[in-house]
């Protein structure tokens, strides 16, 4: 059979079972040397400050990075751009709050928020924050993955590949997902679950440089002829590159709506900036490098590598919008999902004609598939670290487990997690829940960045104010959804259709903003500070020296 003749669905379907063996032979090769709690939760602490740089990035840069910035990029212009400086904005104050985290705690979150408060409730609120952001995280996840695959191999409505149909598809692919998942982390712990982070971001990185490479030589490593060129093929000429596309629009004779979506993007802003520090896979990400030099190490490196990975997707949007064009994007999918994998197909022609299209595609679509396996087992990995460590061993067991019960409880609480993500996400699958990435990083923000901010910097703060602080910004960011236009009474002025997660005709939205940043964060700040003066309970100054000292220099920690 001639190379002309291979599908290239065949193609991106073996080069998916090839990262899925490559993957879980390292998980193997990982459970063989993972002995006790230290190697299951932070890989032994064996890791360099260059290689968990590249796992660090390899947690952030997600497959809503990779595909979904790139996408908004090539639909929606300067819009688009917003969310790669958001996300690397947020990456410089992240980096600072986590490298002290590290440094002061031992495996998770609650390590450092407990350190001098009361261990139960603090505990409890800690494992009961990190699940929920998690979960919700890893629904958007999962679901996404199913109908980005389908959308990869190219199944669409009415086809069939390997004997599946566009919807079974979707939920074969969430259901390998989410078993993969559970077994890099039941397995693999996290020496095995970085592993594969490390390989992910190699394969992103190349991928992505690739691509940037033969966009830029396409237009002569011109920057300024590719930006003309994609304003030219959006139809909008100028304004393509001009803010105002997607967010913050101005609606011509209505005040009010103009407003409202100009704070709706201040609301997403904050919550993309100020969520990533809270997010609890990021966290634990840290405590994988022995001493707090190479914590620093691994920040250098992230950085580099993120800043880097982001001006690239400047190079994937705008590439994708010149040469592949609006049309042939929302053809493929409206939400612009394809429009990287749409552009590597369009560059491999060019180079190696319809065998060099395939095979660009075939590898970007693997990329794609690694990033969203590597991304769903961190935040299964950090969750059931929680309930293991902070609610099995300190609240059930008073900080008196077995190591080996507690591990254990890991892997059990990684199954259940991971089987409650496949169901959920199956049941979801035709649900809007693109909504989800942006709540998880709110409920971040509001609930775990004030107590960890306030834990570490006011010597006052106390039990009361972590758990008022905490419980609070998650309740207010989930109320505030639930009463938002993103859960019933949008629809679209043309057709009439829904455009929120409840059909057209339900509709007891309060709550004008998609986004509850904006509300929900001070609110939690407000909320933990509030508390903590209300409170009787005296904060003990020689536990926040000692805190102080271990966050800024890692003494005594570990």
């Amino acid at each position: 059979m001639a190379w002309e003749d291979v599908d290239g669905r065949v193609l991106t379907f073996g080069l998916f079972l090839a990262f899925i063996v490559a993957t879980l032979a390292i998980t193997v090769w990982a459970r063989v040397t993972t002995k006790g709690a230290d190697d299951f939760y932070a890989g032994g602490r064996v890791f360099s400050g260059p290689q968990n740089g590249v796992a660090l990035a390899g947690d952030y840069m997600s497959a809503a990075s990779f595909l979904g910035i790139a996408g908004i990029i090539a639909l929606s212009g300067y819009d688009g751009f917003l969310y790669s400086i958001g996300f690397l904005v947020a990456w410089l104050l992240t980096l600072l709050l986590v490298e002290m985290m590290r440094n002061a705690g031992r495996f998770t979150m609650a390590d450092v928020l407990s350190y001098r408060m009361r261990q139960t409730p603090v505990r409890t609120a800690a494992a009961i924050s990190t699940v929920t952001v998690s979960v919700f995280y890893l629904l958007a996840q999962m679901v996404g993955a199913g109908a980005l695959v389908s959308l990869l191999l190219g199944i669409q409505e009415g086809e069939r590949f390997f004997g599946m149909d566009a919807g079974t598809a979707k939920t074969v692919t969430i259901v390998v997902v989410g078993a993969l998942m559970i077994f890099y982390v039941t397995f693999g712990g996290m020496k095995g679950t970085t592993w594969v982070q490390i390989v992910k971001a190699v394969l992103l990185m190349v991928g992505a440089t690739v691509l940037t490479v033969l966009v830029l030589s396409r237009f002569g490593f011109n920057v300024s002829r590719m930006l003309g060129s994609a304003a030219d093929a959006s139809g909008r000429s100028q304004e393509f590159l001009q803010p105002g596309q997607r967010f913050g629009k101005e609606v011509p004779g209505d005040v009010y709506h103009t407003i409202l979506n100009k704070l709706d993007f201040v609301s997403l802003a904050l919550a993309l900036v100020l969520g990533t520090a809270g997010l609890p896979h990021i966290v634990t990400r840290f405590f994988t490098v022995p001493d707090a030099r190479a914590a620093r190490t691994s920040v250098n490196w992230a950085i580099g590598l993120v800043g880097a990975f982001y001006l690239m997707t400047l190079a994937l949007g705008f590439g994708a919008a010149a040469l592949v064009g609006r049309d042939a994007i929302v053809a493929q999918d409206p939400a612009g999902n394809t429009a990287a994998p749409q552009l590597a197909q369009a560059l491999g022609q060019e180079v190696g004609g319809k065998v060099g299209g395939e095979i660009l595609l075939a590898f970007i679509a693997a990329v794609a598939f690694a990033t969203i396996l590597a991304v769903v087992s961190g935040l299964v990995l950090a969750s059931s670290t929680s309930l293991a460590h902070d609610f099995f061993g300190h609240v059930l067991m008073f900080g008196r487990p077995r190591e080996s019960q507690e591990v254990a409880v890991a892997r059990f609480a990684a199954f259940l997690i991971g089987s409650l993500g496949i169901v959920l996400a199956v049941v979801a699958q035709n649900l809007n829940v693109a909504f989800l990435v942006a709540l998880a990083f709110a409920m971040a923000a509001a609930a775990n960045l004030p107590a960890i901010v306030l834990t570490l910097f006011w010597k006052r703060f106390n039990t009361a104010g972590v758990v008022a602080g905490i419980y609070g910004g998650l309740g207010s960011s989930l109320m505030l959804v639930i009463c938002s236009p993103v859960v019933s009474g949008k629809t679209d002025p043309v057709t009439g259709e829904s455009l929120s997660l409840l059909p057209a005709g339900v509709d007891f939205h309060i709550f004008p903003l998609e986004n509850p940043g904006l509300v929900s964060i001070p609110f939690g700040f407000l909320c933990a500070i509030v508390a903590t003066l209300l409170s009787r309970e005296k904060a003990d100054p020689e536990r926040y020296d000692e805190l102080s000292v271990r966050s800024l220099t890692g003494t005594g920690s570990h």
